[in-house]
């Protein structure tokens, strides 16, 4: 679970209970009732949820997705993926502005190929 779903937890929780110091009886038990269900399903919800589920990380990721030229690739040059500059090696030759797809990685040097229009 992300850090972010621990602090949407915590503030159901935080809610349920304040209602429960706040409201006028019966309602602060209601509101504190429906603040602790609406915390148990939400806990059980993002559990089952991401249970099972691998995080794919890494410059594996970058396999297959598309890049645009920033710096002419004859054969060596750079390109733009996601916001990050790489470098890159195109046999084939691409220029500034052409978008490219990776198709390997050594190192820190991505091989790419022209993009299939």
């Amino acid at each position: 679970m992300a850090v972010s779903d621990h602090y949407a937890l915590a503030v159901l929780l935080i809610v349920a209970l304040v209602l429960a110091l706040v409201l006028p009886s019966p309602w602060n038990l209601v509101g504190l009732v429906s603040g602790l269900v609406l915390f148990i399903g939400e806990l059980f919800f993002w559990n089952s949820t991401v249970r099972g589920h691998r995080k794919v990380v890494g410059a594996q990721t970058l396999l297959g997705q598309t890049a645009t030229v920033v710096s002419a690739c004859r054969p060596d040059g750079q390109v733009r993926v996601g916001g990050e500059i790489w470098a890159a090696r195109c046999e084939r030759g691409a220029d500034v502005g052409v978008t490219v797809t990776i198709v390997d990685r050594h190192g820190l040097t991505l091989d790419v190929e022209r993009a299939e229009s």
